[in-house]
């Protein structure tokens, strides 16, 4: 009798164990975090004392002189990944991660074309834009803003999320990359967190009109489109809350809106996950 009830509680504990949610924080851990691991989630991380080198998934990542570090996943990050912390000593921590998979807005329009009939002034034009975006990311500055828990930019109505995306004839076109915040043109936007200014368009793109980005450290950065004027330059450092520009329509925009993305590396981040998480 006394067996039969130890095995019924082994089984009853097991089973508990295997339906309890996983913890949004790896506490137990010598590498330790707090943030949102899921598609498009940021994590702010410590790693084990004595550690010379983290990577993510095989890829390096930066570590700060206090140990801390940035973890990003992508929209379209697998359900898995492993952190990886090698010591002085020579051994290998690891912290294997399980990325919560969401269900993305998505709408399907089976009578248009996934492109409209080629635009000659895009395709000349297009290309030096990019490279200033690319060229801006490749910066690397001294800021510490991802460091702070990010507050909004503008607050409002949100009137697009990020993620969304729409099929055109069963050709998936680009998804959302940020998060849109519903303003009237010349309402302030403030800068989410401190950082540097790595690009300030001294003209509208044609897709984000204008163009203005932020660098927060270590890998982190804000692109804000569409803005009606740019009120900071190159080079110039910005403080948290500390206005920047204005909401307007400028660029590709059916009405005034403020389009916010974040991008940690080459992952892009969804703003309502990283925006007043707990740090």
């Amino acid at each position: 009798m006394i067996r039969a009830a130890v095995l019924a509680l082994l089984v009853a504990t097991s089973a508990t164990a295997q339906q309890a949610p996983p913890p949004t924080t790896a506490s137990a851990s010598a590498l330790r975090w707090t943030g949102t691991l899921s598609q498009g989630g940021l994590i702010l991380g410590t790693a084990p004392t004595g550690t010379r080198a983290l990577t993510l998934d095989g890829k390096p990542i930066a570590l700060s002189p206090d140990g801390r570090f940035l973890a990003g996943f992508d929209r379209d990050a697998g359900p898995q990944a492993v952190l990886a912390a090698t010591l002085v000593d020579g051994r290998i921590v690891t912290q294997p991660l399980t990325i919560a998979l969401r269900a993305w807005r998505i709408e399907r329009l089976n009578t248009l074309p996934k492109f409209p009939a080629p635009d000659p002034v895009f395709a000349r034009l297009r290309p030096p834009e990019l490279a200033q975006i690319v060229a801006a990311r490749a910066r690397n500055s001294d800021a510490q803003g991802w460091r702070q828990a990010f507050a909004w930019p503008a607050t409002g109505r949100i009137s697009g999320l990020f993620g969304a995306q729409r099929i055109y004839k069963g050709e998936p076109g680009s998804y959302h990359s940020g998060a849109d915040i519903a303003k009237p043109t010349g309402a302030i936007v403030t800068a989410p967190a401190d950082g540097v200014v790595i690009l300030a368009a001294d003209h509208p793109f044609t897709l984000e009109g204008n163009l203005l980005m932020l660098d927060h450290g270590m890998g982190l950065n804000s692109a804000f489109l569409h803005l009606s004027r740019i009120d900071v330059k190159v080079g110039d450092h910005v403080t948290q809350g500390q206005p920047i520009g204005a909401v307007g329509m400028t660029g590709r925009a059916t009405g005034p809106h403020l389009h916010w993305s974040l991008r940690w590396n080459d992952a892009k981040l969804d703003p309502m996950l990283v925006a007043d998480a707990v740090r």
